[in-house]
């Protein structure tokens, strides 16, 4: 029954063109990242609100992380089709809001529905080609599927540079919304979908107890040690009720009839420490990609096509890698395979954590290029370890679990590292507040991030602010590298016995 149902459904969709319009909105999806960071900087100096920078990715990765799990269960019950349509249609309407934004406080807010519709891009599309393609054809649609991340890495920081230097930002996010549409129109006019009909349990208590845990860590991870002090009542509370919420979460799991995270998945060792060690390179990338075009342009007085470009060779050393890390695997096997991108990252960190304003941007476009290589190759070998581990039945529950703990590793680094770079400057601001007469607080490095603003400030006071970003900046850095440390002694202790890669 289950084989003459897909072969129906083989036979009505229009695989080339499904494919076109999923890669499509993977596009959008992936654009989002790299274009939203190089805009940033102006966002910040038009807006202002410094304090908040962090805030922006924050309030749209919670809203993805937390919904990505939900979509797939919603997607086993409703078909693909709908539950990625209800996506797309809610981050474009996110998109347009942002475009309207007036304030830091209103863009964060219009930046959670659009995470709130992200969700459901990237697993969905996922699913998708699982759905359509056999595992004979998967392998070569997975390079298709890498040449998103590519081009969208590379056009990204690009097209975003260019619309923030000859336009205005407001078009970063508006530029989704053609994509968006045609997305749908060949989903809806390709995809033809036979849903088995199956009475489901949506995990609400499960969603709901998941997004209480990460919203609370996430507020305690940005306001500790800044706004409210580590032993205030605020941060006691949050951290109490991150504590039972997450303890909670993991009590429902248990029992569940449908769970969220089937934690029985994680008891194989392969799939235990991919699936953490994905959490560790989501903390990692969030603070290359979130904070690199703030350094270049407010510490090199750099361009924003100039900070584009640092962080383009990340995408473009990320789908290469990704290439070279399915022969790899063929070659040398999953471990010496994830140890090489193991160190690959520790090099990017390393070259980061050694930049200075007199460096130039080329050193870091050298250092995201590493950073590229080394996530192209950890990411490839860890779904294609994962996918050969579990089932067939299980396969969409361990590609979702693994692509969420990479989310969690974004969002829990926005907040980590957002929180470290405003601490540490408001720290520096005012031990070296009697350089100069001026009273200078974090939103004063909103200055930085505007040419015209900058080259008219005082040489002490434009000295101070670069110093200081510089110095909180570099802690960034050293946090990202030792989660490249940690990453690469987790992937010590994936077995020795390799998998096949069928």
């Amino acid at each position: 029954m289950e084989d003459s149902l897909g072969s129906l459904k083989k036979r009505q969709t229009k695989k080339p063109f499904v494919l076109a319009a999923v890669m499509l909105a993977m596009f959008m999806g992936a654009i989002e990242a790299t274009i939203v960071s190089t805009a940033m900087p102006a966002i910040v100096a038009d807006l202002g609100g410094f304090t908040l920078y962090s805030w922006v990715f924050s309030a749209y990765l919670l809203m993805n992380s937390v919904t990505v799990l939900i979509y797939g269960k919603l997607s086993d019950l409703f078909g693909r089709k709908p539950v990625l349509t209800f996506g797309i249609i809610v981050f474009l309407i996110g998109s347009i809001l942002c475009g309207f934004a007036t304030s830091m406080k209103m863009l964060i807010i219009f930046r959670l529905i659009q995470g709130f519709g992200a969700g459901a891009v990237m697993p969905i599309a996922t699913t998708i080609v699982g759905d359509i393609y056999s595992v004979e054809e998967r392998a070569k649609i997975q390079g298709y599927l890498s040449s998103v991340w590519g081009i969208s890495a590379i056009t990204g920081p690009a097209v975003g540079g260019i619309l923030v230097q000859y336009v205005s930002w407001n078009y970063v996010f508006w530029i989704n919304i053609p994509l968006g549409i045609l997305s749908l129109v060949g989903l809806w006019m390709f995809l033809h979908e036979n849903v088995e009909k199956k009475k489901h349990e949506i995990d609400y208590k499960g969603a709901l107890l998941l997004t209480v845990s990460i919203s609370s860590l996430m507020f305690l991870l940005v306001e500790g040690g800044g706004r409210w002090s580590w032993g205030s009542w605020q941060v006691i509370s949050l951290f109490v009720l991150f504590v039972a919420a997450i303890m909670g979460f993991i009590i429902q799991e248990g029992r569940a009839k449908e769970p969220m995270m089937p934690f029985n998945i994680w008891k194989e060792r392969s799939i235990f420490i991919a699936n953490i060690t994905s959490l560790t390179t989501g903390v990692m990338l969030i603070g290359i990609s979130s904070f690199l075009p703030t350094f270049v342009q407010g510490v090199m007085e750099q361009t924003p096509i100039i900070a584009g470009f640092t962080l383009t060779t990340m995408s473009i050393g990320w789908p290469i890698a990704a290439v070279l890390s399915g022969k790899m695997i063929l070659s040398l096997g999953y471990r010496k395979t994830l140890i090489i991108g193991g160190l690959a990252l520790i090099g990017g960190s390393f070259v980061f954590v050694t930049m200075t304003a007199s460096s130039g941007p080329i050193w870091a476009a050298v250092g995201s290029f590493i950073i590229g290589l080394g996530m192209g190759i950890t990411s490839t070998a860890f779904i294609v370890s994962i996918q050969s581990t579990v089932t067939w039945q299980q396969r969409g529950i361990a590609t979702a679990a693994n692509m969420f703990m990479r989310n969690l590793g974004n969002t829990i680094g926005a907040a980590l590292l957002g929180g470290i770079l405003n601490n540490r400057l408001a720290s520096f601001l005012s031990e070296n507040s009697g350089v100069t007469d001026r009273e200078l607080t974090v939103d004063s490095t909103n200055i930085l991030l505007k040419e015209s603003e900058r080259t008219n400030l005082p040489e002490s006071v434009r000295s101070i602010l670069q110093e200081g970003l510089t110095v909180s900046l570099h802690w960034v850095y050293y946090v990202v590298l030792a989660f490249a440390i940690l990453s690469l002694f987790l992937i010590l202790f994936i077995p020795k016995k390799e998998q096949s890669a069928g």
